[in-house]
Order: C-alpha cells, then sequence, then structure tokens
C-alpha cells in the first residue's frame, strides 16, 4: 500500500493559489464521473429520499485498510474512494462538531474536547434531517465532555457511550445504564436494531454510528487480541536525526518506531471489530432491500501520528495527524463503480452532502461543501487550539494543506474550557514543507530562509490567503 500518491502532478503556484472555478468543475467531473453525474439535488418525495449511513471511527489514521477489508471492498470497490481526505481540526469534539455542522472549529466553537456544549444544536445535520422527516439515531460516540445523562438533540433514538472498550456506561433513550459486554459489538447491535423498525417505519432513516474504536488504549475484542498484523518499519519520518527545524515541542518529543508498533498493533486490531460490524450492517440493508437507495459515508473523525518526528498522538499539522479514510457510497444516485476521486475533502462537507443527498438546502454558514457535484478546492484550512496556559505540547496552530505543499503557523493563543480564545496571537513558529519533493515533512524550509528565500517560496500570499482562512 503507498502511503502517498507521488504521481500527483505538481500545480502550477498560480493555478493552485485561489478557488478553482470553470477548469476545476472539469477537472472533479474527469477524475470522479460518478460524483459529477449525481450533482442534481435528490428532492422528491419522502419515499425517494435515501437513507443515510454515515460511520465515523475514532482516532483512525489512513493507512488501516489491512484492518477494514470488508469495508473497503464495500465502499471503496462499489463507492468511492476520496484519496485526500482530511480532518479540519485533528481533535475528538471539533472534529465531530465539524461533521455535525459543516463548519470550521473558530465557526461552530468547539475549540477542544471540553467545549462540546458550546455547539449550537440547530446548526446540526440531525436537527434538519429530523425537521425534514428522516428517523434519526445515533448509536456510539457522541461528543467529548458530554454529560452521560444529556440526551442529544435531535436524535429520536440513540444508544451513547461513554467511551470505553468494555462492560461501559451507557444512555439508552434516555436511561443511563451499564451494558456489558464489548461496546463495538454494542454499538452494531443497536444500529441493527434501529435498522430493522424500517420494515414497520416507512420514513427514510439517518444512522450515526460512531464506534470507540481505534482510540487509545485501543483494546480489541478478546476473538482479536492476539491476531498478528503486518510487520511496519516505519516512515521516514518516525527515525527523523535531525528536527532542529522543528518546533520546540517536537523537538523534545521521544517516540520511538517501537512505541509506534505497539500503538499500530492494538489500533488495527481494534478495527477489526469496526469491520465486522459495517459487514453486519451491510447484510442487514441487503436483507431489508435498503442498499440500493442508502447514501453511506465512512470516515476518521481525525488521524494519528505513528510516532513522525517522535510524536504518539494526534493534534499536530504534519499529515498523518489529519489525514482520514474517506469513503462515500449510493449505488441508486450512480456511486457504485468503485471510483477514485483526488479532491481535497474533509469532514466539514460530510453535512452539505448528506443536506443535498436530503434534497435539504444548503444552510447558511456552512463551510464544506457537497461531494456530489464538481465542487473543488485548492486547499484546506486546517487548524488546532491549545486547552489551557500548560507547559508542554503544541501551540495553536492553523495551516494552509494543498496536495503539494502546506504552510503552517503557531500563534500565541489559547483556549478555556467554553472554547474562547485569548492571548496576543503573535506568531512563534513557521513551517513550509513540498509535499512533492518532501511528502514526509522532513525539511522546513522556512528554518534559516532569508527574506529573499521566503519571498521565492510564495510565503508572504500563503500567510495573507491562511489570515483571510482563519477570519472567513
Amino acid at each position: 500500500m503507498s502511503e502517498h500518491d507521488d504521481s500527483t502532478p505538481r500545480i502550477p503556484s498560480v493555478a493552485r493559489r485561489g478557488f478553482l472555478a470553470g477548469a476545476a468543475a472539469v477537472a472533479a467531473s474527469a477524475a470522479a464521473p460518478g460524483l459529477a453525474r449525481a450533482a442534481t439535488p435528490a428532492a422528491g418525495p419522502a419515499g425517494a429520499r435515501p437513507n443515510i449511513l454515515l460511520i465515523v471511527t475514532d482516532d483512525q489514521p489512513k493507512h488501516t485498510d489491512w484492518a477494514i477489508p470488508k469495508t473497503v471492498d464495500w465502499l471503496g470497490g462499489q463507492g468511492v474512494t476520496f484519496t485526500h481526505g482530511h480532518s479540519a481540526t485533528p481533535l475528538c469534539a471539533p472534529s465531530r462538531s465539524s461533521v455535525f455542522s459543516g463548519r470550521h472549529a473558530h465557526h461552530h466553537g468547539v475549540r477542544n474536547n471540553a467545549a462540546s456544549h458550546s455547539l449550537d444544536q440547530s446548526t446540526t445535520v440531525q436537527r434538519y434531517l429530523k425537521e425534514a422527516g428522516y428517523r434519526t439515531g445515533l448509536f456510539g460516540k457522541y461528543l467529548n465532555s458530554w454529560t452521560l445523562a444529556d440526551n442529544p438533540p435531535h436524535f429520536e433514538e440513540f444508544a451513547l457511550l461513554q467511551p470505553a472498550y468494555n462492560d461501559a456506561r451507557w444512555n439508552v433513550n434516555g436511561t443511563v445504564q451499564t451494558i456489558d459486554g464489548y461496546t463495538t459489538n454494542i454499538v452494531r447491535d443497536k444500529t441493527l436494531a434501529f435498522l430493522d423498525k424500517a420494515a414497520t417505519d416507512s420514513r427514510p432513516w439517518f444512522a450515526y454510528v460512531t464506534p470507540y474504536a481505534s482510540h487509545a488504549p485501543n483494546v480489541p475484542a478478546p476473538k482479536y487480541a492476539e491476531t498478528p498484523v503486518p510487520a511496519w518499519n516505519g516512515r521516514p519520518s518516525v527515525p527523523e536525526a535531525d528536527r532542529s527545524d522543528k518546533p520546540p515541542f517536537i523537538q523534545d518529543a521521544t517516540a520511538t518506531l517501537d512505541d509506534a508498533r505497539e500503538v499500530r498493533t492494538r489500533q488495527l486490531r481494534s478495527l477489526l471489530s469496526v469491520d465486522d460490524a459495517v459487514q453486519a450492517i451491510r447484510d442487514k440493508l441487503v436483507a431489508l432491500g435498503q442498499l440500493e437507495n442508502t447514501l453511506v459515508i465512512f470516515t476518521g473523525d481525525n488521524g494519528y501520528t505513528w510516532a513522525d518526528h517522535g510524536w504518539l498522538k494526534k493534534s499536530v499539522p504534519y499529515s498523518p495527524s489529519h489525514e482520514v479514510p474517506f469513503y462515500l457510497s449510493w449505488p441508486a444516485r450512480g456511486l457504485a463503480a468503485g471510483t477514485t476521486d483526488h479532491r481535497i475533502v474533509a469532514n466539514i462537507d460530510i453535512a452539505p452532502t448528506i443536506l443535498e443527498a436530503a434534497g435539504v438546502g444548503q444552510p447558511a454558514g456552512q463551510d464544506g461543501h457537497s461531494l456530489l457535484g464538481a465542487a473543488d478546492r485548492d486547499h484546506l484550512l486546517v487548524q488546532w487550539w491549545k486547552q489551557g496556559t500548560g507547559a508542554g505540547g503544541p501551540k495553536t496552530w492553523a495551516s494552509y494543506v494543498a496536495k503539494d505543499e502546506q504552510y503552517t503557523e503557531y500563534y500565541d493563543l489559547h483556549t478555556d474550557a467554553s472554547g474562547a480564545v485569548s492571548g496576543t496571537g503573535q506568531v512563534s513558529f513557521r513551517e513550509y514543507y513540498d509535499l512533492v519533493e518532501d511528502p514526509y515533512q522532513l525539511k522546513n524550509l522556512l528554518y534559516q530562509a532569508t527574506p529573499a528565500q521566503e519571498r521565492a517560496l510564495g510565503i508572504p500570499a500563503l500567510a495573507a490567503r491562511l489570515a483571510a482562512d482563519r477570519t472567513g
């Protein structure tokens, strides 16, 4: 499995900066003919509207297909594989809030895991779908720091998990209880029971399915506890010898290849049960006769570094932290041919896609766009905020991420438990990587660069664009 698509051509700077217009639409149509065919909204009578299945895993890195072969066979082989899928904020609660709202974190306000109650629930896809007559269900993890006894708004049925792998606490339709067993299997069974009701309830449905895997401590089901996983010798970014061009927290990072192998093994084993659950859900859709007209989206809430640059976590601007698996299938709209789409896509695009499929107009304030047409972007704003003022770890940062280059700024900013931001905003460190020549982000071209060299790299224009993205 290739870690990077080195066949992607380098785009001239004039074309890659600024939003793409007519030429981009043509290019997107050629790259993703199935999605281009689906550009017309799916408005119509309730019986014609698709069911919607949204599966969001936890901390699943991009290069984990070995653990989800049945998922890849279904949604990749009979759907669309997005090769450039991203989380716009590589942290659980901000990312999931972007999934729900179609907004960047600086717009929905959930800038850290403590700020979940800052999400305006009236902006969520589940609210719009429920008001449009959909039966809505949530099964698994919801939002970090959400009080378990509080029912998640706009979900008609739910089994809300207090994150754990075994014998966890749940809020099931308003009743807090302990349910013994492996939680991925419980998520599966609750989802299947929800789908079964389609036999007697003619309304279209929306199921948000979100197992705890592969989040730490990455506990596999007993049946997979000793499953051998493919050997992994790391990426060039793992044994990076000289990190003097990196920010101080990365210079101090100490994770090793052996550390990464341990985490990777546990993550892959935990995802095997997710794959089983996805297969069971597919089998149920077939049995119900609903596979054809169900829009399915599968992604991770954020990626995870495997000791890249010594860092064994998420929350950093390096590619493994914000790149995620991203699949879509909808046979009734011609999206079942096993196509590959090379557009830059993100979690902010999920809500607009779902709402277009359901025939619901895109609300004002969404930052993403529907993936059912030819809309394209030449780069993505990716950002993360430091919570509190403690020492260590990354500072608040924002990044301009394109296919061929990435520019990042770190700031003197921090957030409180409500997501409110304070600090001087002064830029404390910068990074720029040529992702064609340096896909593993080993050489920060701004380290000791002269003003002339910065101008040659186009840094002033990138900085201006990043500033506009952060305030737009």
